[in-house]
């Protein structure tokens, strides 16, 4: 897996490509600690894959932004990518319609 971050200000835009499994997940949550974000937005256009350790790491995040009134956007999801993310429920709470 590759990660690509860019920060301008509060906002984090963070592109993935590869897999995005138990393997990497940890390799994202390293990459999300960065203080004194208040958005966060996943590019996933090159994302071949998630998991569901993939998804706690999004919904951990996607927590912790709400809790300081944060917010986080997943967007250019291919159709795997968005197959998980339906199948899980969790399509409506990342804004994949």
């Amino acid at each position: 897996m590759q990660i690509e971050k860019r920060k301008d200000g509060g906002r984090l835009a963070i592109a993935v490509q590869g897999r995005l499994d138990t393997n990497t997940a940890p390799e994202l949550e390293e990459a999300l600690a960065d203080a004194g974000v208040t958005e966060v937005e996943f590019d996933f256009a090159g994302l071949e894959y998630i998991s569901s350790a993939g998804l706690r790491v999004l919904l951990t995040a996607k927590k912790a932004l709400m809790g300081s009134g944060g917010k986080m956007s997943v967007v250019n999801a291919n159709e795997t990518v968005r197959g998980v993310f339906e199948i899980t429920g969790c399509s409506e709470l990342f804004g994949l319609v």
